[in-house]
């Protein structure tokens, strides 16, 4: 194994190389702030689902032609338990009495309840449809394509098939950003989010809907993830600190805030998802002010293209650049770090394993949290709309939080104190009696925040925790592993159909326990970014072994050799 002195110079040889542009020119202010600006739709389209897809009230409908008198067509409808309302009684959306019979009381003038008992009446399924209130939404998909009753089970559904495409933006945009660069990635993606999500707009069917859907979940994450990426790797190490935990989760949470707003206005679904296409495209000419990664080019032996970004980041901030930027000593990568590599390195040697399986538990439990606290927004007591506002209003101070964290506070403490609280946050939930909501969805809301608190910094760490051969496939592949946790998220919530405490027992449970499993993670606080899978941090109890470990021990031995056999002359410094 390298010794760590060793490790940290070359993991600093490019920060060195580089220090020369500052910490906060012109050029890194612009990078800073485009990059952030790109992550807004994200926020946008992250939870659209949440109006696409809700579920207006409902009841049977009647036909028009039905000779019924006002009592009869007034009482057709049974009431029912429901569990969501600890059992009080409420019309039934999935029933009806029988029409014949109804039919046949009317005629013969008989009043429901005083001349009938209603609970022998036979009863039927919804045969002619549904009636939706149409006082909030003129038009959902659950409205449109009546997703209710038999046909409940595809509203979270939708919102699976979301993530599935998540899930495979996210394992797929990681490796083809680490093969084929950062903004070339990242611009493709922003097309095809904008690109399915206008298609999306005129679907004919909810299958349609949900295989563009697919896609849009595709282009979303892959943005995100290789915005997030490029911003660590150009920019200097305190504006990366701030950047990592404040700034893109804030435009994101921004673009989250501005969601209901948009929703509040535009009450049909297909037109709003029209409205949501337009940020998209607003971002697009942003690729001839974006740069490719200086770190991620070098790394690929592509030192004049590094350079000539670095030389027009210097004229940029008004600095005369270094006539070689990067000494043929910095320059000479191993054939082991040419390599390339893929999610396989991942689990090639224990300790980059364990910190992988580690991170992806953490991960998992993180995004359960977080998605099915978003999407629950809709089933709080209250307007949807304010609290969905809340809900994103919420991430702002958790991601404020989360950058004073990470710039001055230890890493696993961080994410352990963040998800314990959330997880104790949900817990209490259950033991607020039914009558106090307020005071549950200031509870529910805490937990948001922590949980918020902990994904920003569980970013953030991940990326300082691999190298920059692998950083790209590693913050997606973390990202493909919890999209797990978000495909299920949504049946969380449906959870409370049978049970209203049981979504928050399990949310809780699990947050606490990956914030325990958090505590075996190596700490990155003031430790340099690696460059190569040899520089990474050690899990405990792992002994880092990686390909060509021991040549570069023997390398080592054989030139300190030399140096001793021989005066050191025309050393460079």
């Amino acid at each position: 194994m390298l010794p760590e002195s060793s490790a940290a110079n070359k993991a600093t040889a490019y920060e060195a190389a580089t220090a020369f542009l500052g910490e906060w020119g012109r050029f890194q202010r612009r990078v800073f702030f485009l990059l952030s600006l790109s992550v807004v739709p994200n926020g946008l389209t992250a939870f659209s689902i949440v109006f696409l897809a809700d579920t207006p009230d409902h009841r049977c409908a009647l036909p028009a032609h039905l000779n019924l008198s006002a009592a009869w067509r007034n009482s057709s409808i049974p009431l029912e338990e429901d569990a969501s309302r600890d059992g009080a009684l409420v019309p039934s959306k999935c029933s009806r009495y029988k029409v014949e019979n109804l039919l046949n009381y009317s005629e013969r003038g008989l009043l429901p309840g005083a001349d009938v008992n209603l609970s022998n009446v036979p009863k039927e399924g919804c045969l002619d449809g549904w009636e939706f209130d149409r006082s909030m939404y003129t038009n959902t998909i659950v409205s449109e394509w009546n997703l209710v009753c038999g046909e409940s089970w595809k509203s979270p559904l939708t919102s699976s098939i979301f993530f599935c495409g998540v899930f495979t933006g996210s394992l797929i945009s990681g490796q083809l950003s680490d093969r084929f660069g950062r903004k070339i990635v990242m611009f493709a993606t922003i097309a095809l989010q904008a690109v399915s999500r206008f298609i999306q707009v005129f679907s004919p069917s909810w299958i349609v809907f949900c295989a563009l859907y697919f896609i849009v979940g595709m282009g979303q994450v892959s943005n995100y993830i290789v915005a997030f990426v490029l911003g660590m790797e150009v920019l200097g190490p305190r504006t990366r600190t701030v950047f990592s935990t404040a700034a893109v989760c804030l435009f994101f949470g921004v673009g989250y805030m501005l969601l209901p707003l948009f929703a509040f206005f535009i009450t049909d679904w297909r037109k709003l998802l029209l409205a949501l296409v337009i940020p998209s495209c607003l971002c697009m000419p942003l690729w001839w002010f974006i740069p490719e990664s200086p770190r991620w080019l070098l790394s690929q032996g592509r030192t004049e293209e590094a350079e000539a970004i670095l030389r027009n980041a210097a004229k940029m901030n008004n600095i005369e650049p270094p006539t070689v930027i990067f000494s043929s000593l910095q320059n000479r990568v191993k054939a082991e770090e040419r390599r390339p590599c893929n999610i396989c390195d991942l689990l090639r040697s224990p300790n980059i394993r364990w910190i992988s399986i580690t991170l992806w538990v953490i991960w998992n439990t993180i995004t359960i949290a977080y998605f099915a606290l978003s999407l629950n927004t809709a089933n709080l007591n209250g307007n949807a709309y304010f609290n969905c506002f809340l809900s994103a209003l919420m991430e702002m101070p958790a991601y404020v939080l989360s950058w004073v964290m990470f710039r001055w506070c230890s890493r696993r403490l961080s994410v352990f104190s963040s998800l314990s609280s959330g997880g104790l946050f949900l817990l209490i939930i259950q033991l607020v009696p039914a009558h106090l909501a307020a005071l549950s969805i200031t509870f529910e809301m805490l937990g948001k925040f922590a949980v918020s608190t902990a994904f920003a910094v569980a970013y953030a760490y991940t990326a300082e925790l691999y190298p920059t051969v692998l950083r790209n496939t590693a913050v997606g592949t973390c990202s493909m592993a919890s999209r797990i946790g978000s495909i299920i998220a949504p049946f969380f919530i449906y959870l409370r159909t049978y049970s209203v405490s049981l979504p928050y027992i399990l949310m809780g449970s699990l947050t606490a326990v990956a914030g325990l499993l958090s505590l075996l993670l190596p700490e990155s606080f003031g430790m340099p970014l690696p460059d190569t899978i040899s520089h990474m941090q050690q899990f405990p109890g792992c002994c880092q072994k990686t390909p060509n470990t021991k040549d570069e021990e023997k390398a080592g031995e054989g030139r300190s050799l030399v140096k001793k056999s021989r005066p050191q002359i025309n050393q460079q410094p």
